[in-house]
């Protein structure tokens, strides 16, 4: 149990430490929950800093999601402990303690979960991920259609109740963090993207 709890506790400080944040400050770049759209994702350190910025923070994002659910598998710890890690580096990133609790929109630390958890999943989510950004070219909308299909992921290829039960709040949660975007999407007013998804 305290093995379990250092590790749920640990996943939510790493999740906290915001990539998008930390990249523009270290590449003197404007804080991104001031700039472009106020996100402090990759998507919006794009806008505001480039291509190597936005890769080193959708680098940073995804490692944070990745690094719980591989330190659970050395731990060899109970399908509870998986669930409560994901859900708390998730929730990490998107209320982050240190940075005032404003976070990102919590996908690409979602997938990163995914891919940790075990690789099929992300694999599965990441391309229905990419094929939707590639055809519709909207990134909130491919977001949101890969994280709708991540708790069947989930529960093809590994069905435990905890861990379904843990994306299915995780994927409740991005989409109440992307009710505005989903308001530009029903009115038709969401912006296009040319290459990568919202981070």
């Amino acid at each position: 149990m305290l093995t379990g709890a250092v590790v749920v506790t640990l996943a939510y400080l790493l999740g906290s430490l915001s990539s998008a944040i930390i990249v523009c400050r270290l590449m003197g770049l404007p804080d991104p929950r001031t700039e472009g759209s106020n996100n402090p994702g990759a998507t919006n350190v794009l806008r505001i800093g480039g291509k190597k910025a936005a890769a080193l923070t959708l680098a940073g994002d995804s490692l944070k999601g990745v690094i719980p659910m591989v330190a659970c598998h050395l731990l060899d710890v109970p399908v509870l402990v998986f669930a409560l890690a994901g859900l708390a580096v998730f929730l990490g990133h998107l209320y982050p303690v240190f940075f005032g609790f404003q976070g990102g929109k919590g996908v690409a630390t979602a997938l990163g979960v995914q891919f940790g958890l075990y690789w099929p999943i992300g694999a599965t989510v990441g391309l229905v991920w990419l094929l939707m950004a590639k055809v519709v070219k909207i990134s909130s909308l491919s977001a949101l259609v890969a994280m709708a299909v991540a708790p069947l992921a989930v529960w093809y290829f590994w069905p435990a109740a905890e861990l379904v039960v843990m994306q299915l709040v995780t994927s409740a949660i991005l989409f109440w963090r992307h009710r505005s975007n989903i308001r530009n999407l029903l009115s038709g007013t969401e912006s296009r993207i040319k290459s990568r998804p919202e981070v």
